[in-house]
């Protein structure tokens, strides 16, 4: 097991050179494919949600949209006592445990989709319990951010959140792979509906052992376990986590704390869902909700007595840093976009593309099947591939030219993107031939992606430019927390619209979201005069 460190100031190039920066990227390396598990298990329901309409389980679109929905709740939600967790059990004892506690949920998902009668109630159970995985980046990227100086925190933050979020591309490309083998035995199910891999269709007919899609991670999981508990540290500087007690104890705040952030989701999917889908059928606006149960988390956590609540009220004044809430907003337009787009990407191809939209009886309908359909499980995981490839270079780019002026024009490229991506899925989804529109909105969307993954780099290098030491690792988690709701929003948001028979709405909302990002990012970094210019 490596030693807890006493002393470390990765800004001294003497202590650097002679051998914290070999420490530092030990615990880069393993952190990275930690995190991109997590990430794989907290937005497998992209795909799965997918294979389950192929496959013929009896739940309809809408409640099938509700499990990305669900996972990406419960995983923005667990990310705000994360985002405190790194100085209140240390780096080691928060990596392991959070890694650990993703095996639940792949084991459990596995097993529930062996039997095609298992109830919506139990994977929406696994839906929630995934969000474990979205938790775990709060931990990931504020421990990171303690291990390197300021100079490279646009490139090591964008390895660990870039790499890291190639779980999504890795889950999309892997978990359709897997469920065409009996890797891990189990009887074969049927698909009804043509499935695909990355390289070709899968016809209807195909046996598929789509259980693999649970069991695959609680395999790769297991020595990750290991290898974090052996090859990572505590880091015990005042500055960091200075007063961590021993891993059982550490383990026990932890689960205390997620325990907490588990409940505020389940109330709040409650007033959220509709009733067909668990809820109270109130359809109290999630635009209300998700702000009262982010507010009622982090009162709760608050009021946790003992260590737990002393260690919360020094990392809570970066409440008091207005910049917080500035970049909590610009965040939220970059990882948010990201994360939301790759949940809803692969079943809004499904949904728009796959069936042909043709009036009967002066009525549009949308359920009849289009043969030319393009299959959503060859597409879907290059949209995630491109954002999660190309933020360390976004990071690298911005220690270079500044955070704030990289963010900016990636955000000028997003509103018009996500405009003409609006206008293509409009006439798409008003045609019995949609697949004729599927190539412009394919590429618009990649531009999504692509400018989301740039602009979440930068974003990294700003916050460590602006905040000091002790508050920039609880303000990555903090501002990654709130945009992770995005996982939650944009699958509900395309589910609603799309129910509406308006699904460019959804897109018109987020390109006039990118708009007000804009005029921010500006006002607060470019503008003359700004107190932090481009940092």
């Amino acid at each position: 097991m490596a030693k807890d460190i006493t002393q470390w100031n990765p800004e001294d190039p003497v202590q650097w050179a002679s051998g914290d920066s070999s420490v530092a990227w030990r615990n880069l390396w393993i952190s990275i494919p930690c995190l991109l598990c997590g990430f794989a298990v907290w937005l497998y329901w992209s795909i799965i949600t997918v294979q389950m309409l192929n496959i013929g389980f009896s739940f309809s679109q809408s409640e099938l949209f509700t499990l990305s929905a669900i996972a990406g709740l419960s995983g923005a939600t667990l990310r705000i006592p994360s985002s405190f967790f790194i100085r209140l059990a240390g780096g080691r004892n928060t990596i392991f445990f959070t890694t650990a506690l993703l095996i639940a949920p792949a084991l459990g998902t596995g097993m529930a989709l062996q039997d095609l009668s298992t109830p919506l109630w139990v994977f929406q159970a696994m839906a929630l319990l995934s969000g474990f995985g979205g938790g775990n980046f709060a931990s990931s990227m504020s421990n990171i951010s303690f291990f390197f100086p300021k100079k490279i925190q646009g490139l090591s933050l964008g390895l660990n959140a870039g790499l890291g979020n190639f779980g999504v591309t890795t889950m999309q490309i892997l978990v359709p792979l897997v469920m065409t083998f009996g890797l891990f035995g189990g009887d074969a199910m049927i698909l009804k509906a043509d499935s695909g891999t990355l390289i070709g269709k899968i016809p209807a007919g195909t046996e598929t052992f789509i259980h693999n899609a649970g069991y695959i991670w609680a395999a790769i999981l297991v020595p990750l376990v290991v290898a974090a508990w052996f090859g990572m540290n505590n880091i015990r500087a005042e500055h960091v986590s200075p007063n961590i007690s021993g891993p059982l104890t550490s383990m026990s705040k932890l689960s205390l704390m997620l325990l907490i952030g588990l409940g505020m989701s389940v109330i709040g999917l409650w007033f959220i869902l509709p009733e067909s889908a668990g809820g109270n059928g109130l359809n109290v606006s999630k635009w209300i909700v998700l702000p009262a149960v982010i507010a009622l988390t982090v009162f709760a956590l608050r009021l946790i007595p003992g260590s737990i609540q002393q260690s919360l009220k020094r990392q809570y004044k970066i409440f008091n840093h207005p910049h917080t809430w500035i970049m909590t907003i610009i965040y939220t337009m970059t990882f948010g976009s990201f994360i939301g787009y790759s949940a809803a990407f692969p079943l809004a191809i499904k949904v728009i593309f796959g069936f042909q939209h043709v009036m009967v009886d002066g009525v549009m309908t949308h359920d009849v099947v289009n043969p030319n359909a393009p299959s959503a499980l060859m597409y879907a995981w290059m949209g995630p591939f491109i954002g999660a490839l190309i933020r360390p270079v976004g990071g690298w780019i911005a220690d270079k030219w500044g955070g704030a002026l990289v963010t900016q024009i990636c955000s000028v490229v997003m509103v018009g993107a996500a405009l003409g991506a609006a206008y293509y899925m409009k006439e798409a989804y008003a045609s019995a031939t949609p697949e004729e529109y599927f190539v412009p909105f394919f590429l618009l969307f990649l531009s999504l992606f692509l400018t989301s993954g740039i602009g979440n780099g930068s974003t990294f290098r700003t916050i460590a430019k602006v905040f000091d030491k002790e508050q920039a690792g609880p303000v990555l988690g903090w501002t990654s927390a709130v945009a992770a709701y995005g996982a939650f929003i944009i699958p509900q948001v395309f589910g609603e619209q799309i129910k509406a028979t308006t699904p460019e709405i959804a897109l018109y909302g987020f390109a006039a979201f990118y708009m007000v990002c804009v005029l921010l990012n500006w006002w607060a970094y470019l503008r003359p005069g700004a107190l932090h210019k481009n940092p």
